[in-house]
Formats: structure tokens, sequence, C-alpha cells
């Protein structure tokens, strides 16, 4: 059932592939209709003129022989039967039939009404039966005598392999001593059918080549317009591809030339208004690292400063000493604010550059979480990790990934309501996949559109524990697409959310495939199992179940660490973790 579909999308394809294409078929098409309709009506025209003719000729031919055979039955001898049958056929076979054998055909029978007592035996040509004659003209002949009757018809002829049509005129002739008969003189229309055949052979001729001439005709036209727009198309591209000084030629003052110009000043609007805008952007970015940098410097003295009176608070009053210790953490926090915003402005300028190490995943992860231990203790999630036992080594920029999984493992700690985070780490020959799985408040799905935007927070009114700028996820959203790699976000309000960051093994084997939605089962993940595993493929992530060296059933309990299973996936709370690897390089700060 499915070759049928294919081929009907391949037609449909194949007519929109191109505008010449359609001009011309239509056309054609078109032309063959014109040229049916009218070639039709033409050639119905010439042969009722034919035949029109052909009928006026033999009827006055007929007139004339049957007077003639009149005369001729008028003057034969009347002595008995035998001498009027040779009479009789003298006449039909010698006087009709000898004038123009290859023109005219005669029969003679005895009418209906006859019943005289002299019998003439019914006569015809040598090539054509009595039965020939149609009992319609026998019968209009029987109510009209008095007039000849016309009528055409197909006629079998012994030496002729089929019908030819002909005019057959029945006339009524008298007979001494023999009574009314009735003359049928058959005229076939052969020269007629060969004029016929002769203009049906031009007509189709005549019609091909007119096809053609249309096809030619349609070719030129579509080639008039399809081809002005083809290098309006072929512009378009490169303008689309940042070529913005392309543009179309303008040889006259036609629709299509007034098109082009129109084009042209479009491009022109258009560069004109890109070029202020990256003027502007530049400016923008400038102005961020400038203002970024020139901070540095005071920001430092200010901190010198704010240290100074932190580590002094205890001889100040109670709310000299509380000014003092909040002014020492917002300027850790106005600091990591500076170091991110340059960041941002490295991206957007496209000056962000990756430092490529081949690094072991694993204990990457290992050491953001030894690194969060304090913010696990001090939220009360209980962080369940299940990574690989033998090292999963990646190509990548330590630094970068390590900001990534440090700012979505803050998140998720952050978010989760003191219920435990589950970390899990899934490789597969071409890719890896890290899923951080958090069950506190989740998110909406506008919500989780809108969780990578720049200083944007689902809940501004609600405490977070560790302060945030509101571009980690941003940055690290930038981090993963510099490794040629996806950050992908899922959850459901009061279920919490997931978060899977993929990245190819290698950085000249890239993700083929855009990994599907992140798996997020909406029942609590059991604490016997951990999280459900992602189903991390070769070119990105399916919705298939374990894998050989993902994650399996086994995973922590509700209190203690879990040892190693079967299937060599290690499930462990984060203190056990934090002290059983260590395999990471160094961690470079942001």
């Amino acid at each position: 059932m499915s070759t049928p579909a294919q081929g009907a999308g391949g037609v449909v394809a194949w007519w929109r592939s191109s505008l010449r294409l359609r001009v011309i078929i239509t056309t054609m098409l078109l032309g063959t209709v014109v040229t049916v309709l009218v070639g039709t009506a033409l050639f119905g025209q010439v042969a009722e003129g034919l035949v029109r003719q052909a009928v006026t000729a033999a009827t006055a031919d007929a007139a004339q022989e049957v007077r003639s055979v009149q005369a001729s039955f008028d003057a034969m001898s009347r002595s008995d039967d035998s001498s009027l049958n040779a009479t009789a056929n003298d006449i039909i076979k010698g006087q009709v039939a000898s004038a123009d054998q290859a023109q005219r055909r005669s029969v003679l029978t005895r009418s209906l009404g006859n019943d005289r007592d002299a019998r003439i035996a019914t006569l015809a040509s040598d090539d054509v039966e009595p039965d020939e004659i149609p009992e319609q003209l026998v019968g209009a002949l029987e109510e009209d005598p008095r007039n000849q009757q016309v009528m055409v018809t197909d006629v079998e002829f012994s030496t002729s392999d089929q019908a030819v049509a002909s005019v057959i005129v029945g006339a009524r002739v008298d007979i001494s001593r023999a009574g009314p008969h009735n003359l049928y003189l058959i005229y076939p229309m052969e020269r007629e059918q060969a004029t016929l055949d002769l203009i049906r052979q031009w007509f189709a001729v005549g019609g091909l080549a007119l096809l053609i001439l249309m096809g030619a005709v349609g070719w030129v036209a579509s080639s008039m317009v399809a081809s002005p727009v083809g290098q309006a198309a072929r512009v378009s591209q490169q303008m689309a591809r940042g070529h913005l000084d392309e543009r179309l030629p303008v040889r006259g003052s036609d629709e299509l030339d007034q098109l082009a110009m129109a084009f042209n000043t479009m491009a022109d609007s258009i560069q004109s208004q890109i070029r202020q805008l990256e003027t502007l952007s530049m400016l923008q970015q400038r102005f961020v690292s400038d203002v970024s940098h020139e901070l540095r410097t005071p920001l430092t003295t200010i901190q010198m400063a704010g240290e100074v009176l932190y580590s002094a608070r205890d001889d100040f009053s109670s709310p000299v000493a509380r000014s003092a210790e909040l002014l020492y953490e917002e300027l850790d926090r106005f600091e990591d604010l500076l170091t991110e915003l340059l960041e941002i402005s490295r991206y957007d300028s496209g000056a962000a550059d990756l430092e490529i190490d081949r690094v072991d995943l694993a204990g990457v992860v290992t050491q953001v979480l030894e690194a969060l231990t304090a913010l696990s203790a001090h939220t009360g999630s209980e962080v369940r990790v299940r990574v690989p036992d033998e090292p999963v080594l990646v190509e990548m920029d330590q630094r970068r990934v390590s900001r990534i999984l440090r700012n979505v493992m803050a998140n998720a700690l952050d978010h989760g309501e003191g219920k435990p985070v589950d970390v899990i780490l899934e490789e597969r020959e071409h890719s890896v996949a890290v899923t951080i799985r958090d069950h506190g408040v989740g998110l909406t799905a506008e919500e989780a559109a809108m969780v990578f935007d720049r200083f944007w927070r689902s809940d501004p009114a609600r405490n977070r524990t560790t302060g945030g700028t509101g571009l980690g996820l941003a940055i690290s959203l930038e981090d993963a697409k510099l490794h040629g790699g996806y950050l992908q976000v899922a959850g459901a309000p009061g279920e919490g959310a997931a978060f899977r960051l993929v990245l190819p093994r290698r950085q000249d084997t890239p993700i083929a495939d855009e990994p599907g939605p992140v798996p997020f089962p909406t029942d609590p993940v059991p604490t016997d199992s951990g999280l459900t595993d992602s189903g991390l493929t070769d070119s990105g992530l399916t919705d298939s179940g374990p894998t050989d060296s993902g994650p399996t059933d086994s995973g922590p309990t509700d209190s203690g660490p879990a040892g190693t299973d079967a299937a060599a996936t290690r499930t462990e709370p984060l203190e056990k973790a934090a002290t059983a690897r260590g395999r990471a390089g160094k961690e470079s700060s942001t």
C-alpha cells in the first residue's frame, strides 16, 4: 500500500519541482485539448460536406439512369418470360453496370405488392448481394414509389476486404407484363473515404506539429519568466548565506525588471538595517566587555575592604556586623555576575572557543558532585549517582562541561525541596548523555521553553539557596552547542525536572540527529531502581528502555550507599561517589 503513496508523492514532488515544467506541460495539455476539439469539428464538417456532395451526385445520376432504364424496358420485347428475363439482364448488367463499374452497382428486385404472373429473377451486379439492400430503404420505397429514396450505409462487396460506405438510391420502374420492380443503384464512396483518410493523416501530422510548436512556445515563454525568477531565487539564497552584496540585474523597465528593482531596493534596506544592528550589537558587546573589565579593579578594592570588615564583624554591633556579612556575600555574587557577563559577551561576539582534551566524563561528574557536597548537605537532598565503572572518555573542554554540570546540578539541588536528586551517565559508541533529575517544584511546558533564557526565573519571589545570577543555564546551553551537543529539559509541576546533556564522543564525529524529548515519567522514581533510562543511541536519544552500558535495574536504597551491580554500573550516594572516583582532570574556574 505504500508504493502508490510514494509514487503519488513522487509525481507531486516532480510536478512542483519546476515552474518551467508546469508551464510547458500545461500549455501542451491545453493545446492538445484545443487541437482535438477543433480537429474533430473540422473533420466532421469536411466529412459531412463530402457525404452531401456524394449524395447529390448519386441522386442526379440515379434519376437519369432510372429514366434510361425505364425507356429500355418500355422498348423491349414482351413475347415470353425467357426473353423478358434475358432483356432485363442485358439492361441491368450491361447498360446500367457497364457505364462505370467502379463507381456504380445495381440491383433489380420485384416490388412487394407486385402480383403479375410474369416474373423476372432478381438481378444484381457481380460483386454485390441483393441482401445488402437495407430493409428500411425497401420499406420507404414501398411507401413512396413515386420518389427516389436515398440512404447512406456500409455495403460489403466481394471485391473488398471490408465494408465500404455507399450511397444507395432506390427508384420504382415498371416492366411490361412483369409489373413494378425496384431498381437500386449503389454508389461506393471510396474516393471520398480516401480523401477523408488523407485529411485525417494531415490533421494528425498538423496536430503533432502544433503540439511541438506549443511546447516550444511554452519553453520560450516560461524561460522569459522562469529564468529571472530562478536568478532571484539564487540571489535570495546567497543573501540568506550572508552575501548581502548580491543584487539582481536590471536590463529594462518591464514587470520583471520592476520586480528586480524592488528586490534590490529591499536588499539595500535589509543590508543597511543588518549593518546597523551589527554595529549596535558590537557596541553593546564592547560596552558589556569594557564595563565588566573596568569594574574588576574597583570590585577588587571593594572586596578587599569587604573582607576586612567581614573578618572584623565580631567587633561591630549586631546591625553593622549583619551589614558586613551581607556586603561580603553580595560582593561574591557580583563577581560571579561579572564573570558570566564576560562569558556571555564572548558568545555574542563569536570569540568563544574550545580547549579540547580527552577526559573521563565519569570523573568530571564525580568531581562536580564532590564540589557540591556542602550544598547537598545544606538542602538535605540525597544525590544518587549511576555511572559506569569503566572510564567514559570524551573529547571536550573540561572547564565548560564542568560548568554545565555544576550549573544544572546546583539548580536541581536548589529546586529539589530536599528530595533525592538522580544523576545518570549513559554512553554509546558515538555519544554520551548525563541526565540529572530532581523531584522538586518542577516545570510547566511554558516554563521549560524559557528556562534557558537569560535572567529568567520561574518564580522571582521564591527564596534561592545558591543565589544565582540568572545566566548559568543560558551559558550552559551555549557551552553544549559549542561542543556540538544538546542540553534539554523536561518537567511537570510538582513532579520535578530532568535536564539531559548529550555530547559527541569525538569532535570529528558529530551527532547525526537531534535527540528526541527527554523521557520524563510522572510517577515517582522508585528508590530501588533509580531514574528511568534515557535510551541513548549512537546518533542521539530514543524512547527505548535500558541499554547494555547504561544503568540497570539495581539502584540506591533509602539509606546508605549501594554496591557495584552485575552490569558493571555504579549506583552511589554523593559521599561515596566523591571519595571513590577522582579520575577527572583539573577543573578550571569560569
